[in-house]
């Protein structure tokens, strides 16, 4: 047994239990609360405690329901085996490494970027449009009706008072799917092999309905600095979208696609604005707040109904 990393505030550990004899290996994830959390940014509260309960039964349920529809362009640890006790939680998957994504990264080059955004695109395509209820009813971590605590310390502005109304115009959107929810490069796990293409990605305790731009645009403000923003976000958000399409052929799902690319497109700025919200909050000194996540917040905040 090698223990791969503990979870978040100490609720568990993730571990590695190989079988030398069968040539096989795999992921335990166990899940055990702690008498008293002790979050990284001080946010020991019972309300988040709950949510992170919570956010593991989610995984636990899409992984049991839903990863199996996940297909070679949207690679994901299958689920083998689950045990539950009390508030202990035992998921057992396939260990990824195993599969030839052994690689982990704390920089993206822009392949690397373009591979997330390709997995993130048949993602949304895969799970467009369909009545799922047993995950988050909004996904992402920082979802407004469960960051209620750092809405409230968070400084009074322009953005505060609209924060309702942005959350609104992103949940009441026509095309909706299932968001990853924390889609950052830690939570990707990437192939040492020519013949693998992609990636994988793991951790779905935030899943749920959603705008898919709600994921690419945590995701590429957690790869590219300010300046990379500016030079190269257009060309990937076209990127995303073309990939998009090509995943809507492949699953084929018969859907208007001008129609959910305009609506994505005028959402995206949406997007940064309802993230920038919950770091105004959460940690406002945060390295990833930059001027260009306030210009996007105020093209949202412009687009507003007066």
């Amino acid at each position: 047994m090698h223990r791969v990393q503990s979870l978040w505030s100490g609720y568990g550990e993730i571990s590695r239990y190989v079988s030398p004899r069968l040539n096989i290996s795999i992921i335990v994830k166990h899940i055990s609360p702690p008498l008293e959390a002790h979050h990284p940014r001080g946010w020991n509260t019972q309300v988040g405690h709950q949510r992170k309960l919570k956010s593991y039964q989610i995984e636990a349920n899409f992984y049991r329901r839903y990863g199996r529809l996940c297909d070679e362009f949207c690679v994901l640890p299958q689920l083998l085996t689950e045990f539950s006790d009390g508030l202990q939680q035992v998921l057992v998957l396939q260990d990824l490494d195993q599969q030839g994504f052994r690689l982990r990264k704390n920089q993206a080059s822009m392949s690397d970027v373009k591979s997330g955004i390709k997995w993130l695109a048949y993602f949304h395509a895969r799970f467009l449009q369909q009545n799922i209820t047993d995950l988050w009813p909004i996904g992402t971590y920082w979802y407004l009706a469960t960051r209620q605590e750092e809405f409230k310390v968070m400084q009074a502005g322009q953005l505060k008072d609209s924060a309702q109304a942005i959350d609104s115009v992103l949940n009441n959107a026509h095309f909706q799917t299932l968001v990853h929810g924390d889609a950052k490069l830690a939570n990707f796990c990437f192939a040492d092999d020519a013949n693998i293409d992609g990636l994988a990605a793991v951790d779905f305790q935030y899943v749920g309905k959603g705008v898919g731009v709600k994921d690419l645009v945590y995701f590429l403000g957690g790869c590219l600095n300010q300046d990379e923003l500016v030079k190269y976000e257009q060309s990937l958000v076209q990127e995303y979208f073309a990939v998009l399409s090509k995943a809507l052929s492949h699953y084929q799902i018969d859907i208007d696609f001008t129609g959910l690319q305009q609506e994505w497109r005028d959402l995206y700025a949406f997007a940064w604005a309802d993230f920038y919200r919950f770091l105004l909050g959460w940690s406002p000194e945060h390295y990833k707040i930059n001027a260009h996540m306030q210009k996007q917040t105020d093209i949202a905040l412009s687009r507003l109904p007066k």
